[in-house]
């Protein structure tokens, strides 16, 4: 992609209205753009990092056995009613009557209609199990979003939900999707902790939070560094001492990133979804649900991969892996072998940027260091000196000169070093 077809609308400075560093330099580098209060757009930059979160999702729900469908997010309160928890989401849920007189809400979760879904296509043991996901958009609204895309009414959700006969099923998927949420951020470039946790209106018995350490986190994990214990962090209680070492107990700020939960029977009672044992006995379908927020990772990762320069992305997510920086476009030396790096990148399925804007040096470094590309490669005058370029890493800032006809091998081994 050339910069200069791109919409690319980067920022000196964060709007005062931007609370958390995830926040201002999303808004800095172009990533999104606030329609409303708690409501984005995203912008190509934004948009890449968030498809490149969706793959790394897809592939390790590939693994763990899930198949992936995609249900509406419009839903009828009928099946609210039936479960019960119209009244525990409150008004969070967004609710209205439509033309025909049909009660409707758009999808905060989907927990009732996968289990209607399951209900009517599901009769026999031989059927399970069934792991199923989608990654779609839901609706809350929010009294009062912060953090950009932390607390939004409108986010992107992974919901994973596993069917089962009986409980060992149940702990052997609740097991393979613990594993794969491990993975799932591992690979997103994240530390994070795995917190036991209250399943809430939820419902279930065990369920644990994967929470993301962070200045700004709206959340607070207690962990015991000596015993490594971790707690959720109870509202109006001052837990001091771990239960298990009485250890002294740390306060953490978090983003919580995932939530997964052992349902058990709570909506295939509810709701009707039976079937039918190896003795011809009728019981209730077991089920788990595994969620993560896709877009809100967004902002963990910048959370924990910054500078003072802006932001740092993990390879695995960076909307480009390289970005081409011909420092005087008017050369045309300097432009045309910078187009010829650009195209070798392209041959090699390696994703780049080419800055061909006719901007001064110190603007185009800035803006690189701002959206946060692992890999730059600078073309200026060295290259018309001695016939070499340099490739600067984002993160440790290093850089080093190498010979033009060697710069595809270079970038592919620097890029093959990032983590």
């Amino acid at each position: 992609m050339f910069w200069s077809k791109a919409f690319i609308p980067t920022l000196k400075e964060a709007p005062e209205a931007a609370e958390s560093i995830s926040h201002k330099l999303m808004l800095r580098a172009g990533l999104v753009r606030m329609l409303m209060s708690g409501v984005y757009s995203y912008l190509p930059l934004g948009l890449r990092v968030l498809k490149n979160i969706q793959q790394i999702v897809r592939e390790e729900m590939s693994a763990a056995g899930a198949s992936e469908l995609l249900l509406p997010a419009l839903q009828p309160k009928d099946l609210w009613l039936k479960s019960g928890r119209d009244k525990d989401m409150g008004e969070v849920m967004i609710k209205f009557t439509d033309r025909r007189g049909r009660a409707i809400c758009l999808g905060p979760t989907h927990e009732e209609v996968i289990t209607d879904l399951v209900k009517d296509n599901i009769s026999s043991y031989r059927q399970l199990p069934v792991v199923l996901y989608q990654i779609q958009t839901k609706f809350r609204d929010e009294m009062r979003p912060r953090f950009g895309l932390v607390r939004s009414c409108e986010f992107i959700m992974k919901d994973a939900y596993s069917f089962d006969k009986d409980e060992a099923g149940l702990n052997k998927n609740y097991s393979l999707m613990l594993e794969a949420y491990k993975n799932i951020f591992r690979r997103c470039g994240l530390d994070f902790l795995v917190v036991e946790a209250d399943s809430g209106v939820m419902g279930g018995k065990v369920s644990h939070e994967f929470m993301v350490p962070a200045k700004d986190g709206e959340d607070i994990v207690l962990s015991c560094p000596t015993c490594k214990i971790m707690l959720p962090h109870k509202d109006g209680v001052e837990e001091s001492l771990c239960h298990k070492c009485k250890g002294k107990l740390n306060k953490v700020n978090a983003i919580e990133v995932g939530h997964i939960f052992q349902l058990g029977t709570k909506y295939t009672s509810s709701l009707g979804a039976k079937f039918i044992d190896e003795q011809g006995k009728f019981n209730d379908i077991i089920m788990g649900c595994y969620g993560i927020g896709v877009s809100r990772l967004i902002s963990a990762v910048i959370e924990q991969n910054n500078d003072a320069s802006g932001i740092i992305w993990p390879r695995e997510v960076s909307p480009f892996q390289v970005i081409v920086l011909p420092l005087d476009v008017t050369d045309q030396q300097i432009m045309s072998q910078a187009l010829g790096i650009y195209e070798l990148l392209r041959r090699e399925n390696i994703e780049a940027l080419l800055d061909d804007r006719d901007e001064r040096a110190g603007i185009k470094f800035k803006d690189a260091d701002l959206i946060g590309i692992p890999i730059s490669v600078v073309l200026g005058k060295k290259l018309k000196e001695q016939n070499k370029i340099e490739l600067v890493l984002r993160k440790s800032k290093s850089s080093v000169l190498v010979d033009i006809d060697q710069a595809i091998n270079n970038i592919k081994e620097a890029i093959a070093n990032l983590k």
